[in-house]
């Protein structure tokens, strides 16, 4: 962040000074200022350019940085266009300043001029060049990152199966697994019918991660005891649709399984859940989550009559769930 800063202010200064001097002009009239220069081979059309880049206002008002977004611009030099009449001047390490009138931008759309870049003002970028490849070099260290990546998410997913399997074996949880790879218990056993594709649900739950980390809930006096925050939440139920993929895979299928009224713990593996995606703080890519749900209530959807399942006699309760378990979901 203090490099990104000192970045900052530096261009800044070079706008202001560079702004009472002359510009140089490219044979197409692209008016530039060079800010460092080295020696070295000079950008050819047809190479892959990778740069940092700033774009400012004439008050210095940062529009675009490439430095705050964390990452540079990667684009192959063609033979038209003001960077492109920019780039064969560079090599790699130069920073160039570029200054483009606004008028000629919004020549024809005047109507898309934003307040702030009024009639006669310039636009600044400043762009340092980190490195120039051959088109086929940068192909190999695509390729190169690509295996890389799939080696590193090969060994991610078997720590997770580690991992997983150590949590059942700390916590002796006996589970029923499908042929997805969803591990469920049924906790409670409800007598009502199953929900089906296109019924609503209503459920309460509390997800956490092996590691125990409670990262979500439904319930408001489990949030104040794990020191939850969550702010504006409403602690009711939550309510979707079954089928529409309003949530996690793992959810989908884990509360096909249960009757109403029913509870149930839910052993999610990531590729059910949000597999090599991180998804906040809490949750690292490939994370096997743990869900303790409550169907509290079904609403039918329209089904063909012969589809609803009719409600559990009592006196099967205990012969079928000693022989099936079922499975709880995840809120996205």
């Amino acid at each position: 962040m203090k490099k990104y800063l000192l970045y900052i202010l530096i261009t800044a200064f070079a706008i202001k000074a560079n702004a009472q001097n002359g510009f140089q002009r490219t044979a197409k009239g692209t008016q530039y200022q060079m800010l460092t220069h080295n020696p070295g081979d000079r950008i050819k059309v047809g190479d892959i350019v990778t740069f940092n880049v700033v774009q400012k206002t004439e008050k210095d008002s940062v529009l675009y940085s490439s430095y705050q977004m964390g990452k540079p611009v990667q684009m192959q030099v063609q033979a038209a266009g003001d960077l492109m009449d920019i780039m064969p001047l560079l090599t790699v390490k130069d920073s160039v300043l570029i200054r483009v009138p606004t008028d000629t931008i919004f020549k024809t759309q005047e109507d898309k001029r934003p307040p702030f870049l009024p009639k006669g003002s310039n636009l600044f970028f400043v762009l340092k060049v980190e490195k120039i490849q051959s088109l086929a070099e940068a192909m190999a260290e695509r390729d190169k990152a690509v295996e890389a990546a799939k080696a590193e998410a090969a060994k991610m997913q078997a720590q997770e199966g580690v991992n997983t399997d150590k949590y059942l074996a700390e916590h002796k949880m006996v589970l029923t697994t499908t042929a997805s790879g969803l591990k469920y218990k049924i906790t409670k056993a409800g007598f009502k019918p199953k929900p089906l594709k296109g019924d609503s649900v209503y459920v309460n739950y509390i997800g956490h991660t092996l590691q125990g980390k409670v990262f979500d809930t439904s319930i408001e006096s489990v949030a104040k005891a794990v020191g939850l925050q969550q702010p504006g939440r409403t602690y009711e139920p939550i309510n979707f649709l079954l089928g529409a993929k309003g949530v996690i895979p793992g959810w989908e299928e884990g509360l096909l399984l249960l009757n109403e009224g029913s509870k149930a713990t839910f052993v999610i593996p990531s590729k059910l859940a949000y597999g090599a995606n991180q998804a906040g703080p809490d949750i690292p890519a490939f994370s096997t989550l743990v869900f303790d749900v409550e169907l509290v209530k079904v609403v039918r959807g329209s089904h063909p009559a012969a589809a609803v399942q009719k409600p559990v006699a009592k006196s099967t309760v205990k012969h079928t769930v000693a022989k099936k378990t079922l499975t709880t979901k995840k809120k996205q």
